[in-house]
């Protein structure tokens, strides 16, 4: 116990210590909520997966979805990693950091006016990020509150407000920067982290060829899995499994907190070498988790009064045998994932509501020192209310962490995914089909949580809704686009002309 707290707050002062230094990079709103695009290639990589991945992926994702699918769930680290990580940089990552600065946009909703030419989508989706953003928050207290509660038996209450009040100091004080350096501090940890608590685990079953045996000579009747589908290529359910690396995989491309990352990169070296580092890096961690996950049934799950496994609880379960120093870097690995992802929710969430609504409809005008403490005014009354639902929640009908994050992650992507991507390559797509895709996908999301039992089977999970929403999406809007007014041709032109800026230099003349 000695040695866990001299870990824990030898962690929160080095975060805090960052932040009070950070304090000069976040006097104006660009330095504030983009670090003045001027963050290099480790920075942005690091922030960029720790972003990604937090306690909603360590805790609720690997162990539902290792307990669902075996080792196969493996293949969502690795779709996280290539089609997440890598392909996103490759598609979003130049193009978003050129349009965005053409367009002089901080945030999604100012890219989605500017864009489209439309203060009402600004609105819209200012209005779905905030929303959709409480419940993915939520869940993050919510998984690293179990591991806390396993390690140290604190009240889940007390866990959330630590967890909330520590984030807070560090990203009001230093801004985009600092959570850009402690992420990749944080990176640092997750990595290694991964790595000993994977090899810890096997020992506890005789090593890795052991845990294979035992976890291939597992079936299920009631589940009607066969022996040996645990270890098999593509486990007992390929289409639940690809519903999941869909969502967890192409998602990020619609997520505001994700995107936002190419805003602030410096320079386009500085984006070839961040796709490597954050390829590598979701590889390590997201495969890490998912692999990890997928030995869950080798070990005993708590159940709900109803019988039903209470998935949130195979992670920690699994880990509660370790010695006191591993449960140390356990608990700092998940504080580590979620206090990043926090940190990111909490900036794109207060900025959102600060530059494309308070500065925009109500305090026209704004000064920028009025921006800048509004923002971090906001942050706090986003943690602290995301801190309330989460301790309500507790005792709330929706318990497991992966439907908390489906649910934001599917409207968010959703509404988004389809928008950005066709908006920062054709000049093809009409605002219309902006508005039909964003609507579309949050009233699915949110009829999915309060009709769900009359969704058809494979579109109950919010998980599986969200990769239908996402999908669609790509459908939506070119299909509406072919038969709505298009934008005015000048306006297209100025838009994409970044693409393709003249440059003059100096000739010697040649006199023939």
């Amino acid at each position: 116990m000695v040695i866990q707290i001299i870990m824990l707050v030898a962690f929160f002062g080095t975060m805090i210590g960052i932040g009070i230094y950070c304090r000069k990079n976040s006097t104006d709103v660009n330095g504030f909520v983009l670090g003045g695009r001027n963050v290099g290639p480790w920075l942005t990589a690091f922030a960029y997966g720790t972003s990604y991945f937090s306690a909603v992926v360590f805790v609720g994702y690997a162990g539902q979805f290792g307990w669902k699918y075996g080792i196969a769930a493996t293949w969502a680290g690795i779709g996280n990693a290539f089609l997440g990580s890598l392909l996103a940089w490759m598609v979003l990552g130049r193009r978003t950091r050129i349009m965005t600065q053409h367009l002089n946009s901080a945030t999604m909703p100012q890219f989605f006016g500017s864009r489209y030419k439309s203060e009402g989508l600004k609105l819209l989706s200012s209005a779905v990020i905030f929303i959709f953003l409480i419940p993915y928050t939520a869940s993050l207290y919510n998984g690293l509150s179990r591991l806390f509660g396993m390690a140290f038996k604190i009240d889940y209450a007390y866990c959330v407000l630590a967890m909330a009040a520590l984030t807070a100091v560090y990203v009001i004080a230093g801004g985009y920067m600092a959570t850009a350096i402690n992420d990749f501090i944080q990176g640092i940890i997750m990595i290694v982290g991964i790595i000993a608590v994977i090899i810890a685990v096997l020992n506890t079953k005789g090593g890795f060829e052991n845990a294979m045996t035992m976890l291939s000579g597992i079936g299920s009747e009631i589940e009607g899995i066969r022996i040996g589908e645990f270890t098999s290529f593509l486990g007992p359910d390929p289409i639940g499994l690809l519903g999941v690396v869909l969502l967890t995989s192409l998602g990020t491309w619609g997520l505001p907190q994700m995107v936002q990352k190419f805003y602030a990169i410096k320079s386009e070296k500085a984006i070839t070498k961040g796709t490597v580092i954050s390829t590598v890096f979701a590889l390590i961690v997201a495969g890490g988790c998912y692999f990890l996950g997928g030995f869950g049934r080798l070990f005993t799950p708590e159940t709900a009064a109803d019988g039903s496994i209470i998935y949130d609880s195979i992670i920690p379960n699994m880990l509660s045998g370790l010695s006191p120093v591993l449960i140390g870097v356990v608990i700092i690995l998940v504080l580590s994932a979620s206090m990043s992802t926090l940190s990111s929710l909490v900036l794109a969430s207060s900025s959102t509501l600060t530059l494309d609504f308070i500065k925009e409809k109500i305090v026209k005008n704004m000064p920028e020192k009025k921006q800048v403490f509004t923002m971090r005014l906001l942050i706090v009354v986003f943690i602290a209310v995301s801190a309330i639902i989460a301790i309500v929640q507790h005792n709330s009908k929706i318990t497991f962490i992966a439907q908390l994050m489906g649910i934001s992650w599917g409207a968010l992507a959703g509404a988004f995914l389809a928008p950005f991507l066709y908006g920062l390559y054709s000049k093809s797509v009409t605002k219309a089909a902006v508005w039909v895709n964003i609507i579309f996908s949050t009233v699915v999301m949110i009829a999915n949580i309060l009709f769900g039992q009359y969704f058809p089977t494979i579109l109950r999970s919010p998980i599986n809704a969200g990769a239908f929403c996402m999908l669609a999406g790509l459908i939506i809007v070119p299909v509406v686009s072919s038969f709505t007014k298009k934008l005015e041709k000048e306006h297209i032109d100025d838009i994409f002309s970044c693409y393709n800026k003249k440059v003059i230099v100096d000739i010697k003349e040649h006199m023939g």
